[in-house]
């Protein structure tokens, strides 16, 4: 609990520092561009694209409480430069609790493929089957058990995908020092 409670702490602290929020500006830019231009729709209630690795890069370079904000301001970036549909703050939460989730088993942490699964399996689970249906059932006027089973299949895909992309991103990364950059003080 001592080292949750640090992190946390370290987390918030990271703010104070200007090649972190050069970091933030940099990844904010990236996500948007891949939010433009490597999105695409699948179906109503489905999408496939890469603008969360830059988010997920940010919660593992900065941890919990940087990534929730950084997730929680790009949510809304992203909505009003690309809408899909209606603006739920649903879906902002869900994107800063998806943060929090990723800085809490990367920040400070080696990049180990156990990790990235049990991330985004929880992630997977709480954030885009639970609260992300809800959210969907919400605005689409529909049950939320009647959406969970498509929702479902769809997310184990989402969730095996996401993690063999993540991990050979964030592997790679690691491999080439960028994460060492950002972590000495």
């Amino acid at each position: 609990m001592k080292n949750f409670k640090q992190d946390l702490i370290s987390s918030a602290q990271e703010f104070k520092k200007l090649r972190v929020l050069c970091a933030l500006a940099v990844m904010g830019a990236l996500a948007l561009a891949l939010k433009e231009a490597a999105s695409f729709d699948i179906g109503p209630y489905a999408s496939i694209g890469f603008s969360g690795i830059p988010n997920q890069v940010v919660d593992m370079l900065f941890g919990p409480v940087t990534g929730a904000l950084f997730g929680g301001a790009m949510d809304v970036l992203k909505f009003f430069i690309k809408s899909t549909g209606a603006f739920h703050f649903g879906f902002t939460f869900n994107a800063m609790l998806a943060a929090f989730i990723y800085g809490c088993f990367y920040y400070k942490r080696p990049v180990r493929l156990w990790r990235v699964l049990a991330a985004k399996g929880l992630v997977e689970v709480v954030v885009n089957l639970g609260l992300g249906t809800l959210w969907k059932s919400q605005l689409a006027g529909k049950a939320f058990f009647h959406m969970l089973p498509a929702l479902s299949a769809w997310s184990l895909v989402n969730w095996l995908l996401n993690t063999a992309v993540f991990y050979v991103i964030a592997k790679g990364l690691e491999k080439a020092g960028v994460f060492r950059l950002f972590r000495k003080d």
